[in-house]
């Protein structure tokens, strides 16, 4: 549930049983950011999709619902206080199973610019799910083999350069 902020700018009392509330006002940087936390979120859920078959070898990846949004808005502060922010930024994503850390790819958010930092962001496999209970040679079999992520997550950054303070 999202609680939004009423201030007097955007609400008017005309009668004590009618309030009008203007709900498309919002500020140009909010918007920015929420577009930019939206496509990010996209660009991460593609790359996944991509990696089902190919890396990940199964049927179904099942997420918490607000994984992706949270990720994208953790990279874009991570990318926040960068020379060249996100257009800068080289991801790394890879994948913690049960038993080892798979590469599953790489966006580059802005191929024509230089990267200034490298973000490397770990998907952790969900213990609690009700396929942990199962034997390892049923999980095989079952729904064609189901991944499932956790809520929690790794996300380390390096910097590609020095600045003089350093």
């Amino acid at each position: 549930m999202e609680v939004i902020s009423l201030n007097n700018n955007n609400v008017e009392f005309r009668n004590q049983n009618v309030i009008e509330y203007d709900a498309y006002y919002t500020s140009e940087e909010a918007d920015c950011e929420s577009l930019s936390i939206n496509a990010l979120a996209q660009r991460l859920g593609d790359e996944l999709r991509a990696a089902k078959g190919t890396h990940l070898f199964c049927g179904e990846v099942l997420l918490p619902c607000d994984l992706l949004p949270r990720i994208a808005k953790d990279i874009l502060e991570q990318a926040d206080t960068e020379p060249c922010g996100l257009r800068g930024c080289t991801l790394y994503l890879s994948f913690e199973g049960e038993e080892e850390c798979r590469k599953l790819g790489t966006i580059k958010c802005d191929p024509t610019t230089a990267s200034t930092f490298e973000l490397f962001l770990t998907l952790k496999q969900s213990t609690a799910g009700w396929n942990s209970f199962l034997p390892q040679f049923i999980k095989k079999i079952t729904r064609g083999g189901t991944i499932m992520i956790s809520p929690v997550y790794d996300l380390r950054k390096k910097k590609l350069y020095r600045s003089f303070s350093e």
